[in-house]
């Protein structure tokens, strides 16, 4: 793969650009096996999610890769590794989010764990999609911000998250996400994902704490290019729920000619 290719970034592009949003489940190899993991993500495809994320803040277990090779073997959709430290990189996922904790002032979260993790990213030749990576406060201590060590942005301080983002397009990333959290009690604030994207160019993730899809589509009508959907499926794992919440995030059809 060449530096200029960028085969799961484009088609991320293609189904915001077609569908109105993506839809990211996230999967935690720390709080699902390999076989339990396959069969969320097989449902998941039947049910209009457009790509998995892969990723936990710890990585307490050995079963990384081999939730990766589960889910790659159950679906035909793209798998994106979203870091938590640079152990967390294999050669069996289609992409990585080479992530950058942004909001902090962590020089780990910044750029050490980045140093040590390209020349793995190199040896493998996995494709990169670069993101700036940003806590925003959800009325709880999340995970995240308890291993970064930390402060999220403040929720209604939407122009510090509007400043942090444009540093981040000048720096030639190509996304923002913007991260409630594991365990977020309130979702990113509507109004700061609106300001965040009237103020870039470059594509807007949102993920924490988004268990509804009324949640959802506030997002999405906000601005937000992709909605990431995690811990939610833990407890609501029918396929109905997800219907209803791809059925929110995709608010254009398929046009078929």
């Amino acid at each position: 793969m060449t530096v200029s290719s960028q085969i799961t970034y484009n088609s991320l592009m293609s189904v915001a650009h077609d569908r109105g949003a993506g839809f990211l489940m996230l999967i935690d190899p720390d709080r699902t096996d390999p076989v339990c993991a396959a069969r969320t993500a097989e449902t998941g495809s039947d049910c209009g999610v457009d790509a998995f994320l892969i990723g936990s803040s710890f990585s307490l277990g050995n079963s990384f890769s081999a939730t990766i090779l589960a889910i790659k073997e159950a679906t035909n959709l793209p798998t994106i590794i979203f870091p938590g430290s640079f152990a967390q990189i294999t050669p069996e996922a289609d992409a990585i989010l080479f992530t950058s904790l942004i909001s902090g002032r962590n020089p780990n979260y910044l750029i050490d764990e980045q140093v040590k993790g390209a020349p793995i990213i190199k040896k493998y030749n996995l494709e990169t999609i670069p993101t700036g990576y940003m806590l925003i406060e959800s009325g709880a201590l999340t995970s995240v911000q308890f291993v970064s060590g930390t402060q999220p942005i403040p929720r209604d301080k939407s122009d510090i998250a509007s400043a942090h983002a444009l540093a981040a397009q000048y720096m030639g990333m190509r996304m923002i996400y913007l991260e409630a959290g594991s365990g977020a009690e309130k979702p990113v604030p509507t109004e700061m994902v609106a300001a965040v994207s009237a103020y870039v160019d470059i594509p807007i993730i949102v993920g924490g704490g988004l268990r509804s899809p009324d949640a959802c589509i506030e997002r999405v009508n906000a601005g937000a290019s992709f909605v990431v959907i995690g811990n939610s499926l833990e407890q609501e794992r029918d396929k109905a729920y997800l219907l209803e919440m791809a059925a929110a995030i995709h608010t254009k059809e398929i046009v078929t000619v």
